[in-house]
């Protein structure tokens, strides 16, 4: 069986994988001159690495952890320890939690696990009122619910934080899923003992990279995708430099881009909508020669309501080679963010880590990963489905095209939106396809 895999991301190398080790000659192609997809390695200094896209793993994330057993990668503790910085009004103040009020914070996160509890992770267009739910935004949903300032001002920090969103652009459908998908608030919102206990040593690239050495010459770069053609002996996948014939081709890219591609037969449903949005996330890494903020007895982590950053956390290599604080830009700042040339975007993270690190010298350099602007990802952490998405295009978003499978974390209704989704998804699809051959023959 000939397969081809559109999209060297997670999804994609390990759908090829498995397909390699089940038999089938396998060819990827990938639009970009890289492999990696939404995960994306900058060596800052000589030998210190930084994830510019997808970094933290848990516990939970038992595909992950055991890929990258496989591939002999280790992992780092993300937390560390001393006292965070709060910008929520006012001038900068340093404490272990956010200057709230805790009634209306714990307040929010139990309506917020409220509607968790009552999603079905599985098909959450089946969830008890889900056609309410996916018409509604999550703006909507706080402005109607959301009494307390500083709930209302904790919100879209939280959704930034959590999904890269503005609570415009969702569903509240949406937000409960992708919570509920994570494995619940709290264990997507927490370092120690959550979803962002650990990163991958030395980067999360290195995890497409040591999936494509694998596959060697099987791996194209550099050749976007224009056409899959369909007929009854097979399928053509069309680039610009030619035509690859296959038995059945795995799509592994995100919902807009898969929607560039002209099908024929035409797909009998758009893989997204007018409302599914990019996912709204800039990373930005200012470096230090080593992590200064520590020897104040600070931990890096920091929440700002004025932005730009509206997060940073300290993502400093584990072999010392600098000191890196990473900020987040999400949500309707990092629309802002992004219309900025470079120079302003810089001198903006410098001017707000001074405020927020006073004792800190100017960072050495500051680099920025614009992920809205990356045309072939469409956004970061992944799509965001908007009002009427979920009922629209959740029920088909795994079901085959004929010879066209699907693959990609928003395929994925475990984990969407994180690299264990993405990597459940290329299993799953490559199980599918490898169940597809096996009726043929039998």
């Amino acid at each position: 069986m000939n397969v081809v895999v559109v999209g060297a991301g997670l999804a994609g190398l390990t759908a090829a994988a498995d397909l390699v080790a089940g038999g089938a000659e396998v060819t990827v192609i990938e639009a970009r001159d890289r492999v990696g997809g939404r995960t994306h390695g900058l060596e800052v200094v000589p030998g210190g690495w930084v994830d510019a896209g997808a970094a933290y793993l848990g516990e939970r994330h038992t595909a992950l952890t055991a890929l990258l057993a496989e591939l002999d990668l280790k992992t780092t503790p993300a937390t560390v320890g001393g006292a965070a910085r709060f910008a929520l009004g006012g001038e900068p103040g340093t404490g272990s939690f956010p200057p709230l009020s805790a009634v209306a914070l714990g307040g929010l996160f139990d309506a917020l696990e409220e509607l968790t509890a009552a999603v079905r992770p599985d098909a959450p267009w089946s969830s008890p009122d889900a056609a309410r739910l996916d018409a509604m935004t999550a703006a909507d949903w706080a402005a109607e619910h959301l009494r307390h300032p500083d709930a209302r001002l904790f919100f879209p920090l939280f959704a930034g934080e959590m999904m890269a969103a503005d609570p415009a652009d969702v569903s509240v459908l949406h937000l409960a899923f992708y919570l509920r998908s994570g494995g619940g608030l709290r264990y997507l919102n927490a370092f120690q003992g959550g979803a962002q206990e650990d990163r991958v040593d030395g980067g999360a690239h290195q995890v497409c990279l040591r999936l494509a050495a694998r596959l060697g010459d099987r791996v194209r770069l550099g050749e976007p995708v224009r056409a899959i053609h369909q007929d009854a002996t097979g399928a053509e996948v069309v680039t610009a430099t030619g035509t690859t014939r296959a038995d059945a081709v795995v799509v592994a890219v995100p919902p807009r881009l898969a929607d560039a591609i002209d099908f024929r037969p035409g797909l009998p449903a758009p893989r997204s909508g007018p409302r599914t949005a990019p996912g709204c996330a800039i990373k930005v890494h200012l470096v230090h020669p080593s992590p200064l903020w520590r020897e104040q007895g600070l931990s890096g982590w920091s929440v700002s309501a004025d932005g730009p950053l509206l997060s940073t956390v300290d993502d400093s290599p584990a072999n010392g080679a600098a000191g890196v604080l990473t900020g987040f830009v999400t949500g309707a700042q990092a629309r802002a963010f992004a219309a900025l040339p470079r120079h302003e975007q810089e001198e903006r993270a410098r001017a707000q880590a001074a405020r927020l690190f006073p004792g800190l010298p100017e960072p050495t350099a500051v680099h920025v990963t614009d992920w809205l602007g990356e045309d072939y990802s469409r956004g970061c952490y992944a799509a965001l489905f908007g009002p009427g998405d979920w009922l629209r295009l959740g029920p088909r978003l795994t079901t085959p095209h004929q010879r066209v499978h699907w693959a990609g974390t928003e395929t994925s209704t475990e984990f969407f939106g994180l690299m264990e989704g993405a990597i459940r998804s290329g299993r799953r699809v490559a199980a599918e396809i490898q169940a597809t051959r096996r009726d043929i023959h039998d």
